[in-house]
């Protein structure tokens, strides 16, 4: 009799284990896989004169290459060597948003130093 009932389960008993790893994999392995894709295409984007922070925090500038390494400038003249892999993400274009709004500001007070003449 007990024989019977455990040779019935089947596919049964397997389902709640079956819906762990599916459940797993869409919530831990994937979203894994798909950011570690996205730091490689990333990483095989960056360009010189891009304008980086590590994941270290380190803010700087490219300013040499290698296939696996990166110099950075981080300010007037240091620079600083370090693996590709340590760059986190780009952010040239916070920093040309900066620079567009200093430049609007000296635009706008030459604008009014012109009518006040």
């Amino acid at each position: 009799m007990i024989l019977l009932q455990a040779a019935g389960g089947g596919f049964g008993g397997f389902l709640p284990f079956l819906l762990i790893i599916v459940v797993f994999y869409f919530f831990m392995i994937r979203p894994q896989m798909k950011r570690q894709k996205d730091e490689k295409n990333f990483r095989g984007e960056i360009r010189k004169g891009q304008r980086v922070v590590t994941n270290g925090g380190l803010h700087g500038k490219i300013s040499e290459m290698t296939d696996t390494t990166v110099t950075l400038e981080v300010q007037n003249g240091i620079k600083i060597k370090m693996e590709k892999a340590a760059i986190s993400k780009e952010l040239s274009a916070q920093y040309l948003k900066t620079d567009d709004k200093k430049s609007n500001k000296k635009d706008t007070k030459k604008v009014e130093e012109k009518k006040d003449a």
